[in-house]
């Protein structure tokens, strides 16, 4: 009898302190599977989950603070898509479209003005300047005679200081009709620098326009941007974009899983190790690689269901490249939790 009384007092005293043991921040609890792992020496346990390697895109609208909706949705859960290919429309485009359009006419305006600086006069124009100082220099040289016979009039006195001095006159509009007529012909035959660089710089900004304009277009519609099946939709047409994006976008050609695997046990995980990935419900166990250690130490965030384990354990991801066979047999599980075996 009294001996065990005092086995129900020890059993009392050490209950509490082993959990008070297991409560420590030094002492990590592991959850069911890093425990059946170790235990059994198989390696490293963890629990994970199925991602795509391409990992999943989330597609949204890239408008500013004003939102936007959508006006057409052109694909459909489950489908695949080729990287480029438009999945949907937003209600701007209309208007950025012919945003576009005017800045391509603006554009075409500025190059059109550039080239006709650029070519100058046409032949037609040039002939027709040439003829002109051609009737202004017989035009000056019949200036020229008038007054020089009219200022030898005015010395002998047959003649009168009037008609001199028209004679004079219009022999300096002559020549000022002439030298017009040059100034024209050289304007036809080559443009001014000045000019030209004005020109020049209208051009760039018409072209920067453009650029900007269909920017803002591209904005408006929705690429796919790989090749991958739409895996869930969250804005069908008529309804405005919200945090989740329009869409989500993998590619399933490949599977990984993400194994959340602590930090403590990070040393003895090397990248080529063979592993074996448990899913519940599955009786068959699937292949995988480990293919990259993760750069940073989190929190865990895929919890099981065992009540003992830690859910504030520092972990760090490991992902792994599941076999032909895990690939296809989890090719619609995405962001399925897993159990992770990781062999030595």
């Amino acid at each position: 009898m009294t001996r065990a009384v005092l086995a129900g007092a020890a059993a009392l005293v050490l209950v509490p302190a082993l959990a008070l043991l297991a409560m420590r921040e030094d002492v990590p609890v592991r959850s069911a599977p890093a425990a059946l792992a170790q235990d059994a020496g198989l390696g490293i346990g963890a629990l994970g989950r199925v991602e795509p390697a391409s990992r999943v895109r989330r597609l949204s609208h890239g408008a500013g603070p004003e939102g936007a909706r959508v006006a057409r949705l052109l694909v459909a859960e489950g489908e695949v898509v080729r990287a480029g290919q438009v999945l949907a429309e937003f209600h701007d485009l209309p208007r950025k479209e012919a945003a576009l359009a005017q800045a391509e006419a603006s554009l075409a305006v500025a190059e059109a003005r550039l080239r006709r600086l650029l070519a100058a006069g046409r032949d037609t124009e040039i002939a027709a300047a040439r003829a002109r100082i051609a009737a202004a220099r017989a035009a000056e040289e019949n200036a020229a005679r008038e007054a020089s016979r009219a200022e030898r009039l005015l010395r002998s006195a047959a003649g009168s200081q009037a008609e001199w001095d028209r004679a004079r006159f219009a022999a300096a509009q002559a020549r000022a009709e002439r030298t017009r007529a040059e100034a024209e012909l050289e304007g036809l035959l080559s443009a001014r620098a000045e000019d030209v660089a004005v020109a020049e710089a209208e051009r760039d900004a018409a072209r920067a326009a453009v650029a900007e304009a269909r920017a803002a277009r591209d904005l408006a519609v929705l690429v796919a941007p790989i090749d991958g099946t739409v895996l869930a939709i969250h804005a069908r047409p008529g309804e405005r974009v919200g945090e989740q994006g329009v869409l989500e976008l993998a590619d399933l050609g490949a599977l990984e899983v993400v194994a959340e695997v602590y930090e403590t046990d990070l040393p003895r995980v090397r990248e080529g190790a063979a592993a074996e990935v448990i899913v519940p419900g599955d009786p068959r166990t699937y292949g995988a690689t480990v293919v990259s250690r993760g750069w940073l130490v989190g929190r865990q965030e895929v919890v099981g269901t065992d009540p003992v384990a830690r859910v504030d354990a520092r972990v760090v991801e490991v992902r792994l490249r599941l076999d032909a066979a895990g690939a296809e047999a989890l090719r619609r599980r995405t962001r399925m939790q897993v159990q992770v075996r990781i062999r030595p």
